[in-house]
Order: structure tokens, then C-alpha cells, then sequence
């Protein structure tokens, strides 16, 4: 099985020049393939034209499908962001009714885990004594314990860590294992190049000169492309998930008593 990460090992220019290049190569390649032939003495334009529609059609379809897919993606991070918040907001909250010394304890977790997430989400650059993972380890131990002194007590308290647990793996989920597939990658620049070809021989079929416009067509659809990959990739490029929610939640809680 081809690994997950290849596609997205390579940067979002080089995406970008790459496809331009193979549309360019492609459509040149048709047309030239065409004129070699002679096709267009003995082939008909109108057969070649329905077909090329035909597979244009499905490169568009491929296309609206792999966008929709990046897309969901990228509102499924948006609400895990806001999920996450929540919930953390809410353990904060309650974490007021435990007793001291656990109550300012669980609070500094809380206070670290957030710094610990903007820093994984690429925004800020804050020492954090110990990774996310640890920082839950710790504050899961403090809820058992919590637990275990006031049976039946404090239930409200531990749902919103078990809730904050949770979202923690929802997030590194959505964010490192819900890419789009490699097959689907190689799917569409397949069904795209035997698109463009064919596009490029019907030109040569019908005796037209090879026109601007290939160029025009491949730049569009390395854009289209490279906004795909954009969406798919979170950290990266230009479009990413706010962490303004996350941002305004530490202030909250720095701000707040512990």
C-alpha cells in the first residue's frame, strides 16, 4: 500500500510547476501525436470532440469529488477546533469544584495543554515543558484521583476530561491520518493527462494551430490543483484553520484566578 505522506512530502510549488509542466507536456503531446499521424485526413472532428467531452466530463467529476473532499476536511478540523475549546473552557470551569491542592494543579495542565496546541498547530513558539500527550496522561491521573476521593461528586468534572481526551485524538486524526489517498491522487493526474492528451489530438484533428490558450488551460488547472492540496494540507500554504478560538481561550485562562 503506498504510503500517505508521499504526495505530501512534496512542497506546494513544486505541485504547482509539476502539474503546469504536464498539462503543457500533455496537451503539446496530443496535438503533435495528431499531426505525426495525419489523423485529421482520415478522422472525423465531431467523434473525436464527443469523446474528449466525455473525458473532460469525468476529469471534472474527479475534480469536484477530490475538492469535496479536502473541503470536508477542512470544516471537520474548523469544528474539532471549536469542539476542543469547549471542552476545555468547560474542564476549566468545573475544575472549580474539586478541592485544592488538584484544583490549581488541573488548571496549570489546562493552561499548558493549551500553549502545548498552539504550538503544535504551527502558530506559537512557547516552551512547553511536556507534549500533549503527557500533559493528558497527567491530568487523567489527577481526574482518577479526584474521582476516587468523591465518588458520585465530581461525574460533570471528569465528563469534560474524558471530553478533552478524546478530542485531543479526533484532532491528530483529522490533521495527520485523513488526507486525501495516494490513489486518489494518481487517479486524477491520470485521468487528467489522458484528458488534456486527448484535447491536444482533437486540436491536431480538426488542423488548428496550437493556440495560447494550452497555457491559459494548464495554469488554471494547477491552480485548481494546488487548492486542493492546500486544504488537504493543514500548517501549510495559505488557507488553514484559525486557532483565534484557541488563541482567545489562553488569554481567557491567563487572565483568570487558578
Amino acid at each position: 500500500m503506498p504510503d500517505p505522506g508521499i504526495f505530501d512530502a512534496i512542497p506546494l510549488w513544486a505541485v504547482f510547476v509539476g502539474t503546469m509542466l504536464l498539462v503543457i507536456v500533455a496537451v503539446g503531446s496530443g496535438y503533435h501525436w495528431a499531426a505525426h499521424k495525419h489523423r485529421a485526413a482520415v478522422e472525423k472532428e465531431a467523434p473525436v470532440g464527443t469523446m474528449v467531452g466525455t473525458l473532460l466530463g469525468l476529469l471534472a467529476f474527479l475534480l469536484a469529488f477530490t475538492f469535496g473532499w479536502a473541503a470536508d476536511r477542512y470544516h471537520d478540523r474548523k469544528i474539532a477546533l471549536l469542539d476542543e475549546v469547549n471542552a476545555i473552557r468547560a474542564g476549566y470551569w468545573q475544575a472549580g469544584m474539586i478541592p485544592e491542592p488538584e484544583r490549581t494543579e488541573v488548571r496549570k495542565l489546562l493552561r499548558n495543554y493549551v500553549e502545548e496546541r498552539l504550538q503544535w498547530s504551527g502558530l506559537e513558539k512557547v516552551q512547553v515543558s511536556l507534549p500533549s500527550r503527557a500533559l493528558l496522561d497527567r491530568l487523567a491521573a489527577q481526574a482518577a484521583f479526584v474521582g476516587a476521593q468523591n465518588p458520585g461528586g465530581v461525574d460533570v468534572f471528569l465528563g469534560s476530561v474524558s471530553e478533552v481526551i478524546g478530542l485531543h485524538t479526533k484532532r491528530e486524526m483529522l490533521r495527520d491520518r485523513s488526507q486525501i489517498p495516494v490513489a486518489l491522487w494518481g487517479a486524477l493526474y491520470l485521468v487528467a493527462i489522458l484528458s488534456i492528451a486527448a484535447m491536444g489530438y482533437h486540436g491536431g484533428v480538426a488542423g488548428t494551430a496550437r493556440s495560447p490558450v494550452m497555457l491559459a488551460v494548464a495554469i488554471a488547472f494547477s491552480i485548481v490543483i494546488i487548492l486542493i492540496a492546500d486544504l488537504d494540507r493543514p500548517g501549510e500554504g495559505f488557507i488553514n484553520v484559525s486557532q483565534q478560538p484557541m488563541i482567545d481561550l489562553r488569554d481567557w485562562m491567563s487572565e483568570s484566578k487558578p
